[in-house]
């Protein structure tokens, strides 16, 4: 059975100076992330640049995972798309390499779908690959409502929301609406131990992956009631979010990853290696977290 909940970090997938996929150095991070403690992986959202990836490579980079993690833990499949077709498209390649769930966005680009169109466009999807959904509620301007989410989870495939945007007033409006229901998790980076006390079931979300260690251990404090460590915790990871949770986030996670000797290469074009000032201020919070030695 499929269980949502816990730190489920999103992965970087590691691209070479070619921008192609970097086999080796995704099998490395998947056993360090494995190693810290997580309760699941997630593939190709948007810290993975899922956006800019094709089925086949969504596809063989599910198929990495799955074969680096044995079992141990489920590992999703983001499904970034503007339209049933592509996203069914994705999803198969997905599911033929063994995802054991999708990550879904609703349809973004210009056009926003009605509430009719964003339930047709999970039904389908469901219906047709028969895989557990996890609802990824991040594009702003195509924002599902928790008046929305209460209808989704009529889709029997629908088996969690990723709240994310940055904003734990929606997370909280969100857990009151339907999370007696189904799982939710938050991806408000900065607001992880918060998110957690008022009844998120865990965390995907970018700073799991650049520090997961310490979010199992935030998340452990949770469930025990441990505001103490909790707060802590919070503390020493706030400054790191706030030096990579930027527009080019995905680049600036790569060189937090770097900082930590878990090389993953470069984000793909528009998206360039950070400068120097950027470098500097990553390297301050990750020291300033006790992530790396002095």
């Amino acid at each position: 059975m499929f269980k949502l909940e816990g730190i489920m970090p999103p992965m970087v997938t590691p691209f070479k100076e070619s921008e192609e996929l970097d086999e080796e150095a995704l099998r490395r991070e998947v056993g360090h992330l494995l190693d810290a403690g997580v309760h699941g992986l997630t593939v190709c959202g948007s810290t993975g640049e899922g956006y800019g990836m094709t089925s086949e490579e969504i596809g063989l980079t599910t198929a990495i995972v799955k074969e680096e993690v044995k079992g141990r833990v489920p590992v999703i499949t983001g499904i970034i798309a503007d339209s049933a077709w592509v996203a069914l498209r994705h999803g198969r390649a997905a599911k033929e390499a063994g995802a054991d769930a999708l990550m879904v966005t609703p349809v973004h680009y210009v056009f926003q779908p009605t509430e009719e169109g964003t339930l047709d466009y999970f039904k389908r999807i469901g219906e047709a690959l028969g895989l557990p959904i996890v609802v990824y509620n991040v594009i702003p301007w195509a924002n599902i409502s928790a008046e929305l989410a209460v209808k989704l989870t009529g889709i029997k495939q629908i088996q969690g929301i990723k709240q994310s945007g940055g904003d734990i007033h929606g997370l909280a409006d969100m857990i009151r609406a339907v999370g007696n229901r189904i799982p939710v998790m938050t991806a408000i980076d900065d607001m992880l131990f918060p998110s957690f006390l008022i009844g998120a079931k865990g965390a995907i979300a970018a700073i799991c992956t650049i520090a997961p260690q310490l979010c199992v251990e935030l998340w452990e404090a949770a469930r025990r009631g441990d505001v103490k460590t909790g707060v802590e915790i919070h503390h020493r990871l706030l400054p790191v979010w706030r030096a990579v949770g930027k527009g080019d986030m995905p680049a600036r996670a790569k060189e937090a990853l770097s900082q930590l000797g878990r090389p993953a290469g470069i984000a793909r074009s528009p998206l360039v290696p950070v400068d120097e000032r950027a470098r500097m201020e990553i390297r301050k919070a990750l020291l300033e977290a006790g992530l790396l030695g002095r």
